[in-house]
């Protein structure tokens, strides 16, 4: 069995979900970014036992594998540049993006420049099913990374098509291809 897929049991805690709560959202494949009070973040995982850098604000802490999740503010340094590319961000409302662009994650979103993707402003689908074996069969004629769906609030949860062990077409620019 390969407990790396999901399965047609819902989690208890995503009952909205499936009950058709909330707003579905595309999810973009690229790197988690957050802007708040004109400050520029990116997201970090610290792995168990590392030091996480000074400027790290956890957010959450999973206890069984140990991992720390939060923010450290973009840099001037080397590693951050391409975030750096979307600059000045001094006009984007506070709030989650998503970094995309030609060195990031491959690039399977096919940008052409970096960008930010807000995350309740990407693109909402209607419609979307909210059984197992409706949202495999949508998601496997779109070639998009996922879907995130988004409660008033404020609850998330996120699906993405390799957790049914399906493939992105990655010539296709994440258009609808049914």
């Amino acid at each position: 069995m390969n407990t790396g897929l999901v399965s047609d049991e819902p989690n208890p805690l995503c009952d909205w979900v499936f009950s058709g709560e909330g707003i579905v959202t595309r999810k973009y494949d690229g790197a988690c970014t957050k802007i708040e009070n004109g400050k520029y973040y990116k997201r970090r995982t610290i792995k168990k036992g590392k030091t996480p850098p000074l400027d790290f604000i956890e957010v959450d802490f999973d206890s069984n594998t140990g991992k720390r999740f939060g923010w450290s503010e973009v840099s001037l340094s080397n590693e951050d540049k391409y975030y750096r590319e979307v600059l000045p961000i001094e006009s984007l409302p506070n709030g989650t993006y998503e970094l995309v662009g030609p060195k990031i994650q491959g690039n399977v979103e096919k940008f052409d420049r970096y960008i930010l993707i807000r995350h309740l402003g990407a693109i909402a689908y209607e419609g979307v099913p909210r059984t197992f074996s409706g949202l495999k069969e949508w998601l496997s004629h779109m070639d998009i990374e996922g879907l995130v769906f988004h409660h008033p609030d404020g609850r998330m949860g996120k699906i993405k098509k390799k957790d049914f062990g399906l493939k992105r077409d990655a010539d296709n620019n994440g258009r609808d291809i049914r």
